[in-house]
């Protein structure tokens, strides 16, 4: 069972597109050390307008629930997602993540 780990964002304005890449690397080199199958990153493309401020994201792939898990506890993820964090308008408020089964 593949765990797909969505997460939706709201960079603060003033968040360059090279730091939201430089962002987006330092999460995808988790996969090094991490089970991480693909990452996917970027703006949203939907045209039906119902994205409620949350125009950038990424999807990770992780084989199963206990490789997920151990994302979500490891030392490198908690920092790459601190400075995510420091990024977001709001703070953890510019962040929405979910999960499913795929």
């Amino acid at each position: 069972m593949t765990i797909r780990h969505c997460v939706f964002l709201k960079f603060r304005s003033d968040v360059s597109d090279k730091e939201k890449q430089s962002i987006y690397e330092q999460l995808a080199a988790l996969g090094v050390h991490l089970k991480i199958d693909q990452m996917s990153y970027g703006p949203n493309l939907s045209p039906e307008g119902l994205h409620q401020g949350f125009v950038d994201g990424f999807t990770m792939d992780f084989p199963d629930a206990a490789a997920r898990d151990a994302y979500l506890v490891d030392g490198k993820h908690k920092e790459a997602g601190a400075r995510l964090v420091a990024a977001l308008e709001g703070g953890v408020k510019g962040l929405l993540v979910f999960d499913i089964e795929v």
